[in-house]
């Protein structure tokens, strides 16, 4: 094609000043492709190894998120043989990982690791933690719950770089206003406009709730405390925070002692209040907060939107409650209210600031029944039906996976079933799998599937079955949104099934 040498000119003198550019100021930084959380597994850092973080946080510095958390003894040993629980707390390390998309995450070392006995890091307790960046001093300030050498309460650790070590500072044995001196749980809170807070309970009771801002000049302190909220229903602890549309939310946990919980919420347009009266967080009742502990949240800004990540702690080795330590899900919002989603894998595009529901997500809530602590009949997320007076329904351990699974068994007979419905089903072709133990001899023992827009379907299981066996049922094709999965059986007496671990996914 012709081309006048007046354009030829112009268009060489572009390329150059793009060259010359390039040169000076170095490529563009490469955008962060979205990437997919999969909950419910031990989740692994780039190199391949396991990541051990818990009770902790993540921090900002530029384009990279640090993520500092505890490494316990007992989670090792949980993860080399996920069999039952254990109550090992012993403190290994405080990890550092990076990343930049949330998803992929390279460990950076220990920032503070575990010491011979009788020194500073041979704790009898450390958790709880957080690390937020002082612009004054340009140090980063490790702060946790700890009992040791060095005292009971709020251990301060300084590093000049992101990625420690962290230099042990002090210990802080009190703090004014607050019942009993020092903290049950608390995290770190880093607000909009720089200033730095420890959202906390109360120690031996934790049912009063408070915000302390950090002294402003170093961040070595814990300021005199606000009391923003008293419960009447029990303690509450896994006390986290976080903003949204100019809103601050507290959202705690049942006092369980680290185990699955409803997440309940507070929420204020003043960061010391006065709050809101209490509720439970919408959708976390159907599988206690996706069988997890408010842990803390992360605030994703992207050039899209806004995500908050609720980031639950799922203390999988010490209450034997499942797969996998970090279970992190979105949340949504109507109006100001938040609403958890449960997922067990979506989409998150943290440059953008946006998320979405990942092909392969279980929409089963309670799955693999490790929401509940105790021996019950009627199970979180499910329901039951019986043509006795004695539920044939109930929770049983061992599980397949994790602590339990769901049993049907009486010494009489008996016609029952436990069900769930399923909602917010994307139209489309699904499949239903669950895994049975079953001791045969039943009239009828049937997986099935029914409502969805279709004929039921199921699939027989009064057959013996002395080892597990994986139960399927392929194209389920859903019209109508949504779905009723559950086992059914018309038993004699002393007939006995066992389910576990069971998916809905989305073809």
């Amino acid at each position: 094609m012709y081309m006048k040498k007046g354009r030829l000119f112009i268009m060489f003198q572009w390329a150059l000043v793009v060259l010359v550019t390039a040169f000076a100021f170095g490529p563009l930084p490469a955008k962060a492709a979205a990437g997919t959380i999969t909950n419910d597994v031990f989740w692994k850092d780039t190199a391949g190894n396991p990541i051990y973080s818990q009770g902790g946080n993540i921090l900002k510095v530029g384009n990279t998120y640090y993520w500092y958390g505890v490494k316990y003894n007992g989670a090792v040993t949980y993860y080399n043989n996920p069999s039952g629980k254990n109550s090992d707390t012993g403190f290994a390390a405080v990890t550092c990982y990076s990343s930049t998309d949330l998803v992929n995450w390279t460990f950076r070392g220990n920032v503070i690791t575990a010491g011979a006995e009788g020194t500073t890091w041979d704790p009898d307790w450390l958790g709880r933690l957080g690390v937020v960046y002082n612009t004054n001093t340009q140090k980063y300030v490790l702060i946790t719950q700890y009992a040791g050498p060095e005292g009971s309460g709020v251990a301060f650790a300084t590093s000049s770089t992101p990625t420690g070590t962290f230099a042990f500072h002090h210990v802080q044995t009190s703090i004014t206003n607050v019942v009993n001196n020092l903290p049950g749980d608390q995290s770190t809170f880093v607000d909009d406009n720089g200033k730095a807070y420890l959202v906390f309970s109360n120690a031996n009771g934790r049912s009063r709730t408070y915000v302390s801002e950090l002294r402003a000049s170093d961040y070595l302190n814990i300021e005199p405390a606000t009391q923003v909220f008293q419960s009447t229903s029990g303690g509450r602890e896994g006390n986290a925070m976080f903003k949204y549309n100019g809103r601050y939310y507290i959202a705690s946990s049942d006092l369980h002692g680290w185990n699955a919980s409803h997440a309940y919420v507070i929420s204020s347009t003043s960061i010391t209040g006065p709050y809101s009266a209490e509720s439970i967080m919408t959708n976390s009742e159907k599988d206690y907060s996706h069988v997890s502990q408010t842990g803390f949240f992360i605030h994703v800004q992207g050039s899209a939107g806004t995500t908050i990540l609720f980031a639950g702690d799922r203390w999988s080795d010490f209450a034997g409650n499942g797969l996998g330590y970090n279970q992190w899900m979105p949340l949504s919002f109507n109006g100001t209210e938040p609403v958890l989603n449960s997922l067990s894998k979506f989409n998150l595009d943290a440059a953008a600031g946006t998320w979405s529901v990942a092909a392969g997500n279980n929409y089963i809530m309670n799955p693999s029944y490790e929401a509940d602590r105790i021996t019950l009949n009627t199970l979180t997320g499910w329901s039951n039906w019986k043509n006795t007076t004695a539920d044939p329904n109930s929770n049983i351990s061992p599980g397949r996976t994790g602590r339990y699974s769901m049993t049907q068994y009486s010494d009489t007979a008996y016609s029952a079933s436990m069900y769930q419905n399923v909602s917010g089903l994307p139209n489309g072709t699904y499949t239903l799998k669950a895994w049975v133990k079953s001791g045969g001899g039943q009239q009828v023992a049937q997986i099935f599937v029914k409502n969805y827009g279709g004929s039921e379907k199921n699939a027989a299981v009064n057959s013996v079955m002395n080892n597990w066996t994986e139960i399927t049922i392929p194209n389920i094709a859903v019209t109508s949104g949504s779905a009723q999965i559950g086992i059914y059986s018309v038993a004699n007496a002393g007939n006995w099934l066992r389910v576990d671990d069971w998916s809905l996914t989305k073809n």
